[in-house]
C-alpha cells in the first residue's frame, strides 16, 4: 500500500507515535498478539503498519492481508444493506416490523415476576424498522454480553426467556428460525424509550433476505462486495486463505493471552447455517477500507453507488428518542462504544458532544467488534482510521480513545 501521510495533512514522525504506542504498551509486553492501524485522509493512505503475531502459537507474523473476525463491525455493513432496499421503496422507517415479520404483531413488554409467573403487557407502540436500526427496539442479547465480559449478575427475567425459548446463532440455526423464535420472548422495554445493545441487527439480516427474496450473504455480495472489491469480506474464509485467518485471543486469569480460537480448527472456516447480520462476518483491514471509503465519499467510490449521500447523512444523525445521548437512554451493561457525548443512528454510534466524550473530535461517527477491531469516519476532517486486532473482550483497552489521541494530534494542515 503507498503511503501519503504528507499529502493526507500529516506529520509522518507524529504519526509514527502509533507505532512505538502499539509496540511498547501492548505488543512487547504480550498484552495483544497483533494488530494492524491504517490511517487515511482524503482518499490517501498515511499509515499501514502491520505488528505483532497473526498467529503467535505458530510464530507467524501479522501480514498485510490478514483475515479477522469482525464480529459487530458487521453491523454498519449490513444497516448499509437494509438501507439499500430502503432507496428502493420496499420500506419506511417508521412502518411496523410485523409487515414484515407477522407473528411479531403480538410481542409484549416485560413487567414483572419471571419463568410461568412472569407478567408482560402490550407495547406502547409497535416495534419499527427504525427501532431495530438504532437498537431502540426493546430486544437485547438474551444475556449473551454478561457472558461475554464475564458478569457474574443473575440474568434479567427477560433474558432468561431468550434461554427457555433456545434463541442462538449456531450452529443449525436460520435467520428464518431466529425470527420465528424471537417472538416468543418479551421485551425488555417499549419500542423507543430506551437504547439497549441487541439482537436486532440480525433481525435486520433477516428483513433484507425476507424484502429482496435473496439468502443475506448472496445480497450482500452482489450489493456492497462485489461492486465495493471486497474479495475477501464473507461470513467463513474459503479453503484457499485458510492460511490467512488471524488467532483469536482471550484473557487468562493473570492477564496473559490464552488461545480461544485456532485459526485452524475454527468454525469461520465453514460456512454458518445462521448468517449473523450483527456478527458473523469475516475480511480485512483493505477491504474494510473500501467500505468506510464507500462512507466517507457520501456512498460511491470508484464509480460503484451503494447509498444516495442523503441516505448515508441520514443514518449517521442521531435518532435516540428526543436527540438524547447514550448515557440519558442506554439499558444494559456493554456495548461498543463509551455513553457520555454519543449519540446512535442506523447503524453507527456518533460523536455528538466532544467535551462529554472527552474526545479530541467532534461529529465522527463509527462502532467496533468484540475482538477489540475498530474504525471510525470522520466527514470534518476527512478522515478514516480502521483498528484490527484479535482480543476479546473488546472493553478489555481503549484503543479508540488512545488512537484518537495520536492520530489527531498528527494533523498538521
Amino acid at each position: 500500500m503507498r503511503l501519503a501521510p504528507t499529502k493526507a495533512g500529516f506529520s509522518p514522525e507524529r504519526l509514527e507515535r502509533i507505532t512505538d504506542h502499539l509496540t511498547k504498551h501492548y505488543i512487547d509486553p504480550g498484552k495483544i498478539a497483533g494488530c494492524q492501524t491504517l490511517v487515511a485522509r482524503h482518499g490517501h493512505a498515511a499509515y499501514f503498519r502491520s505488528l505483532g503475531f497473526m498467529d503467535r502459537e505458530r510464530g507467524r507474523p501479522m501480514a498485510d492481508d490478514t483475515i479477522f473476525r469482525l464480529f459487530s463491525m458487521t453491523k454498519p455493513i449490513t444497516s448499509v444493506a437494509l438501507m439499500t432496499l430502503y432507496e428502493r421503496g420496499l420500506f419506511q422507517l417508521n412502518d411496523p416490523v410485523h409487515r414484515i415479520i407477522p407473528e411479531w404483531r403480538d410481542m409484549t413488554v416485560y413487567v414483572s415476576g419471571e419463568g410461568e409467573q412472569m407478567q408482560t403487557r402490550a407495547p406502547t407502540r409497535p416495534m419499527t424498522i427504525g427501532h431495530l436500526l438504532s437498537h431502540q427496539s426493546g430486544l437485547s442479547y438474551g444475556g449473551g454480553l454478561q457472558r461475554l465480559v464475564g458478569a457474574s449478575a443473575p440474568l434479567h427475567p427477560a433474558d432468561a426467556a431468550y434461554v427457555s425459548s433456545g434463541v442462538h446463532r449456531d450452529r443449525g440455526e436460520t435467520l428464518r428460525s431466529f425470527v420465528e423464535k424471537l417472538s416468543n420472548v418479551p421485551l425488555r422495554f417499549d419500542p423507543g424509550d430506551s437504547w439497549m445493545y441487541s439482537y436486532a441487527t440480525d433481525v435486520c439480516g433477516y428483513l433484507v433476505e425476507a424484502m429482496s427474496g435473496m439468502p443475506f450473504d448472496q445480497y450482500l455480495q452482489e450489493t456492497i462486495f462485489e461492486p465495493l472489491g471486497m474479495s475477501d469480506t464473507a461470513f467463513f474464509v474459503a479453503p484457499e486463505k485458510n492460511d490467512r485467518l488471524a488467532a483469536n485471543y482471550g484473557r487468562a486469569a493473570d492477564k496473559s493471552l490464552r488461545l480461544i480460537d485456532d485459526p485452524e480448527t475454527s468454525s469461520y472456516l465453514e460456512r454458518p447455517s445462521f448468517l449473523a447480520g450483527g456478527s458473523g462476518l469475516t475480511g480485512t483491514t483493505a477491504d474494510y477500507l473500501r467500505f468506510c471509503e464507500m462512507l466517507r465519499r457520501g456512498g460511491e467510490l470508484d464509480g460503484a453507488r451503494i447509498l444516495g449521500p442523503r441516505t448515508l447523512r441520514l443514518m449517521t444523525q442521531n435518532h435516540l428518542t428526543a436527540g438524547r445521548d447514550l448515557a440519558q437512554t442506554a439499558v444494559g451493561l456493554f456495548s461498543e462504544t463509551a455513553y457520555d457525548g454519543i449519540g446512535f443512528g442506523l447503524g453507527f454510534a456518533m460523536t455528538l458532544d466532544a467535551v462529554k466524550a472527552g474526545s479530541i473530535a467532534a461529529g465522527d461517527y463509527y462502532w467496533g467488534g468484540a475482538a477489540s477491531t475498530i474504525f471510525w469516519v470522520d466527514p470534518v476532517e476527512d478522515l478514516v482510521v480502521i483498528f484490527m486486532t484479535q482480543l476479546i473482550p473488546s472493553a478489555t483497552f481503549n484503543f479508540r480513545g488512545q488512537l484518537k489521541s495520536i492520530v489527531y494530534s498528527s494533523i498538521v494542515d
